[in-house]
């Protein structure tokens, strides 16, 4: 397929100019600088946003999961009332599309208690050990009855470590129960809301201390294979579980997402969005208007070729393509290295962890990057378009070009 003329013609005055000491040489840098900048803050921004929501967002879903079933009398607290939970039930909650996992809690707030201080817990029951697992910094996993995980904030308050036991208090209607645990491991997600909450043991080991049967639990949790499809999924749970009534005719079960169980979390999440539409708004006007500034300085550079052009017969529509076509080339080559430099500022943090944060405010100890393609694929298109609508205006500055006075002062 041949290239159009007008085309041809801008990568002739390109390339035939790249080389060449002009006095507009560092206005048109200066253009191409506010290019590559704009981009790789762009990518920068997204790469971070998008790290600090997954990273976050899995961590919470580590400790809550994507989705819970409940009883529908739930107190919002950690002492739930227990509900019935079948293995057909169980069954059929795995059973249903982008359900990754299921997995029954048993959950009873308590103290832990040393010789010289004392802790606020909730002890929390379950047999889906993968998030722990990959948290667990000292130990192991519980493998034996009355073993337990602790986090390694709670352990350093009370002065413990693997290996040792350690007296937890559980406080009921009518007495209170006390039960020695040995610490089999301890964790550390950097989560400090969550890791000085949880004392994780076996289901069986809570079951033991509720009392209760092996088809009662404090409820259900389910994790979802893509976060994407997480309020479908937990519609078509809610509507498999809603027709459920006990023997007075209440409804038995309540369905949560992770969303509802920690609103504030992701409240704070929501404001990184706008912090991102904020800060690529300000890019894209920002190269905007250094790309309006470098076309102008090629129209002026190129006065004298327009003259001979529309002395040759080339109308202003084909002089402004010529223009916008040396504008796009300028363009792309600062999109291509605005690509390279954000994403390899983003690769840097992403395997070195150069740049640390404080846990305790930002819930992980370093930030986060994530590479959503789709996401950054779109963001050049978007500054491509941007940045070339932006620049039709200007372009009409050749049509008020006459070739007459420019060869008269030629």
């Amino acid at each position: 397929m041949p290239i159009r003329p007008e085309i041809a013609l801008a990568m002739r005055l390109y390339f035939s100019q790249q080389g060449e000491k002009r006095s507009s040489r560092p206005a048109i840098r200066v253009a191409l600088a506010g290019i590559i900048v704009g981009v790789a803050v762009m990518i920068v921004t997204i790469c971070v946003v998008l790290g600090f929501k997954r990273t976050v967002t899995q961590k919470v879903a580590g400790f809550g999961s994507h989705i819970q079933v409940v009883s529908f009398d739930n107190n919002n607290t950690y002492d739930m009332q227990p509900i019935e939970v079948s293995d057909s039930m169980l069954t059929k909650l795995s059973g249903y599309e982008h359900v990754a996992a299921v997995a029954p809690f048993i959950t009873k707030p308590g103290m832990l208690k040393t010789d010289s201080a004392f802790h606020g817990m909730v002890l929390k029951g379950t047999d889906y050990w993968d998030f722990f697992k990959q948290n667990i910094v000292e130990g192991a996993i519980p493998s034996k009855a009355g073993e337990v995980v602790l986090s390694r904030s709670t352990a350093q308050g009370l002065h413990l470590a693997v290996g040792e036991a350690v007296n937890a208090y559980f406080v009921d209607e009518t007495n209170v129960r006390v039960r020695r645990f040995r610490i089999a491991g301890i964790y550390d997600t950097g989560f400090g809301q969550y890791d000085d909450l949880f004392l994780i043991t076996s289901l069986e080991d809570a079951r033991r201390l509720q009392g209760w049967d092996e088809h009662t639990y404090s409820g259900v949790e389910i994790l979802v294979d893509d976060i994407q499809h997480l309020d479908e999924t937990a519609d078509r749970i809610y509507f498999a579980t809603v027709n459920h009534l006990d023997e007075d005719g209440y409804h038995v079960y309540y369905v949560q997402t992770l969303h509802e169980q920690n609103p504030a979390v992701f409240a704070w999440l929501d404001l990184l969005d706008m912090n991102v539409v904020v800060i690529i708004v300000l890019m894209l006007l920002v190269a905007g208007f250094n790309m309006v500034s470098g076309l102008i300085i090629l129209i002026l550079d190129g006065v004298q070729l327009i003259g001979t052009l529309k002395a040759l017969g080339a109308d202003n529509r084909f002089v402004q393509r010529v223009f916008l076509s040396q504008a796009a080339m300028l363009i792309g080559k600062g999109m291509v290295w605005g690509n390279i430099i954000g994403l390899g500022l983003a690769a840097v943090q992403y395997f070195s962890h150069l740049i640390p944060l404080e846990a305790s405010t930002y819930y992980v100890s370093y930030v986060p990057i994530a590479f959503a393609w789709g996401w950054i694929i779109a963001l050049n298109i978007l500054t491509a378009v941007v940045s070339l609508l932006i620049l039709l205006l200007p372009s009409t500055i050749v049509a008020k070009i006459s070739p007459a006075k420019v060869m008269h002062y030629e």
